[in-house]
């Protein structure tokens, strides 16, 4: 994706991702306001556990997550490394998250890798790596996963 560069996307791109950690759990209204209209999520894993591997557009991201964060429970980030890309638009992280699954009762504890692309504004792209191992033990396999995060 081309976006503009310029001194300011790369801090851009960075306070994005630190509010996109911050409001995920706490407001998805919010949240879903990073986000371009054209927006792009991509999970290259999910399809493993049976959900989508990327949604288009603000709306149906919007709608998704919020599925999801319905059974995440107490979401907390911690071990926060961000790393700019040579593109200041562009930042890639790591970060640890857990929650309790409300559907099961039991610890999701993930490390993610994630990339995030904005236009100096919004953001447009954003790609999270993770491991279906621990959603599929979290959730109780992949039919109790499908039921809520398709529900919405």
């Amino acid at each position: 994706m081309q976006t503009p560069h310029g001194p300011s996307h790369g801090r851009q791109a960075a306070e994005l991702f630190a509010a996109h950690l911050e409001l995920i759990g706490k407001d998805i209204s919010a949240w879903a306001e990073l986000f371009a209209e054209n927006a792009v999520i991509e999970f290259p894993y999910a399809t493993s556990v049976g959900t989508p591997a990327r949604l288009e557009g603000k709306t149906a991201i919007a709608a998704y997550v919020k599925g999801v964060l319905s059974q995440l429970q107490g979401l907390t980030f911690s071990n926060v490394r961000v790393f700019p890309a040579q593109a200041p638009h562009v930042l890639f992280a790591e970060v640890h998250g857990e929650a309790t699954l409300a559907s099961t009762g039991l610890r999701y504890v993930q490390d993610y890798v994630m990339r995030l692309e904005t236009d100096g504004e919004r953001i447009l792209y954003y790609r999270e790596y993770w491991n279906p191992v621990p959603v599929l033990q979290a959730f109780g396999g992949a039919q109790s996963l499908q039921h809520p995060v398709n529900a919405v």
